[in-house]
């Protein structure tokens, strides 16, 4: 049996500091990153609690997969990314949380 999963992009602001995760939970995972659950984490140390950039996959495997391909590439290519469904870099949260 396999669990569906997600990889997303946390922002501090637009063109700031980027995280890119993946998850089993988005809902659960963006919602501590934006809580600081984890207070000495990259993202609560650098302030990425702007959701920017998601992405549903049937598997976890696929969802890791598109992860590390994405962090494989360079800032230019995932600034690219983000503005091609994010143009203005809006929080996507409130598009997520009532899932």
């Amino acid at each position: 049996m396999t669990r569906g999963g997600a990889e997303y992009i946390m922002a501090s602001k637009r063109n700031g500091t980027l995280y890119t995760g993946v998850t089993a939970d988005l809902i659960r995972r963006i919602y501590e990153h934006k809580t600081k659950y984890n207070p000495e984490s990259f993202s609560a140390k650098y302030g990425c609690n702007l959701l920017v950039y998601y992405q549903g996959f049937q598997s976890i495997e696929e969802a890791i997969a598109e992860e590390k391909r994405i962090k494989g590439g360079n800032r230019k290519n995932k600034l690219k990314l983000i503005e091609t469904i994010n143009p203005e870099w809006k929080d996507l949260w409130e598009e997520i949380k009532e899932w």
